[in-house]
């Protein structure tokens, strides 16, 4: 049984982004490579402002768990993470458990504007205390506003389109990165290696998303296995000191159920990506066409949500796959500790017997359906 607690400090203690290692204890080396994004023009959006001056976005490395001993592999999963994440944290017990578990290599991939692709001061208090003051002050008494929070919620404030070419500069990223890896260009795989995925949150919205629109179909082979994601946009429920405030949160509600799709001038490129990302932001739209899509995949989705998540629901996932079909695919899960969909699995629980338990239960059934 994994001390869950004691390896995430091992391992937070050990890594350090850009700089290669090797874990004695599991045998597994974690490997960094260089990846250059496609500008902001290129993503099928026109925008007033194209943040193409955030030099971190585009050129940037990301990590791989990999066994050690293979040279080249031809097997691999993807690791998505949360909205408005700054490090790699709390993913690191993951990928471990993961690539020890199905003996795969696990690529962990930042979402546009996350970790390690945003400035240092999005997530350094010092540089914030001016936007996190202005921010209390127009909106007095708003007590989700957080120094954790305020950069991403000042951005989607100013322009909730930010939501959407995050996510599509994303999808084209995956979509270079799976045709480097099945081409062999990438020096850790072989021509044609399996790609699947786990993935969490917000990322598992974008994933759902990527197998939809399929680009070159880089993703028909793909399984996918999600914890605690894969609701219907319109059920996600983002307000929290950790991803945004109140008011930034209603505004990007507001823009996607009303707004996105519906502009007087054609805004958007209206390809797969854009057609797949629409079918996911109410139920009511094109449910038949997503059910449909969903009931396909049946045998290569699976995942687990959490009974008191209250970020990502578990009636959004209903919604979103259809209840027959999710009902099948996602079980629904509850630990008994205090626990939230930011940190589910808390290190401060004093109940330390349990919090393995429910980390083992979650990620050996991910690693038995990704293996």
């Amino acid at each position: 049984m994994i001390n869950y607690k004691e390896r995430y400090i091992t391992l937070n203690s050990h890594f350090k982004q850009g700089m290669d290692c090797h874990l004695e204890e599991t045998g597994i080396n974690i490997r960094f490579f260089r990846f250059h994004s496609l500008s902001s023009d290129e993503k099928g959006g026109t925008m007033q402002h194209t943040d193409s001056n955030i030099i971190e976005n585009f050129s940037f490395e990301y990590p791989v768990f990999t066994p050690s001993g293979k040279c080249r592999q031809e097997k691999a999963i993807l690791l998505l993470h949360g909205l408005n994440e700054r490090n790699w944290n709390k993913y690191l017990p993951w990928a471990e458990f993961l690539c020890l578990n199905t003996g795969k290599p696990v690529i962990l991939f930042p979402i546009a504007f996350h970790i390690n692709r945003a400035p240092v001061t999005w997530s350094n208090p010092r540089s914030l205390i001016g936007l996190l003051n202005f921010r209390k002050e127009k909106y007095t008494d708003d007590r989700t506003i957080s120094y954790a929070n305020v950069a991403l919620s000042d951005r989607i404030s100013q322009s909730p389109e930010r939501f959407y070419l995050s996510g599509r500069q994303t999808w084209a990223d995956l979509t270079v990165l799976f045709e480097e890896i099945k081409t062999g260009r990438h020096p850790l795989f072989r021509e044609d290696t399996k790609i699947d995925i786990f993935a969490y949150s917000i990322g598992a919205f974008l994933s759902q998303v990527a197998l939809m629109a399929n680009q070159k179909g880089l993703f028909s082979d793909s399984r996918l296995f999600m914890f605690c994601g894969g609701s219907i946009f319109r059920s996600m429920f983002g307000i929290s000191r950790s991803i945004l405030d109140k008011p930034a949160f209603e505004k990007l509600q507001e823009y996607y159920i009303h707004i996105f799709g519906n502009e007087a001038t054609p805004l958007w490129e209206r390809d797969n990506a854009f057609n797949a990302f629409l079918q996911m932001i109410t139920p009511e739209r094109f449910r038949s066409e997503r059910e449909k899509f969903f009931t396909c995949l049946k045998g290569k989705i699976k995942g687990i949500a959490l009974s008191n998540d209250m970020v990502i629901p578990y009636h959004g996932v209903l919604e979103a796959l259809g209840r027959k079909n999710a009902e099948s695919t996602i079980q629904l899960l509850d630990f008994p500790f205090p626990y939230t969909h930011e940190n589910p699995f808390p290190l401060t629980s004093k109940d330390t017997t349990s919090l393995n338990n429910a980390f083992t239960n979650v990620f050996s059934r991910a690693a038995e359906f990704l293996a």
